[in-house]
């Protein structure tokens, strides 16, 4: 059994993905922070250090349509908003940061909902 904390573990695994993951501002990078009650999403470019749209289930377009911020609908509807935004700024590729989470549940429904909604990683 180990010795970290979950939290420490998900750090750790970030630090380890992101010595190779690196946005610019051909393809930035497409950032996901899961917490126990909301999702968020940003589109970094890491050469200038600067967010070029972001989305969260904390949002006002969405706070009508999702109740519950920390569910795979939650998600689904803020990888469709990041794809959206991301678009309308003339961006269609972005290599995707999983923040150090599971590809799995909440993070993967993000994903895949903003592929569908146009965006390519």
């Amino acid at each position: 059994m180990s010795t970290l904390s979950r939290k420490l573990q998900t750090q750790k695994r970030h630090r380890r993905l992101r010595r190779h993951l690196s946005g610019s501002a051909a393809r930035p990078r497409l950032a996901v922070f899961r917490s126990n009650n909301h999702i968020y999403a940003q589109v970094i470019d890491d050469d200038a250090q600067s967010t070029l749209c972001s989305a969260s289930s904390v949002d006002k377009e969405l706070r009508s349509s999702v109740k519950i911020g920390a569910n795979c609908d939650a998600s689904v509807a803020v990888g469709q908003l990041v794809a959206k935004r991301a678009l309308a700024k003339g961006i269609q590729q972005v290599v995707f940061d999983r923040g150090g989470n599971l590809y799995h549940g909440r993070v993967k429904a993000l994903a895949d909902a903003a592929r569908e909604a146009g965006l390519q990683f």
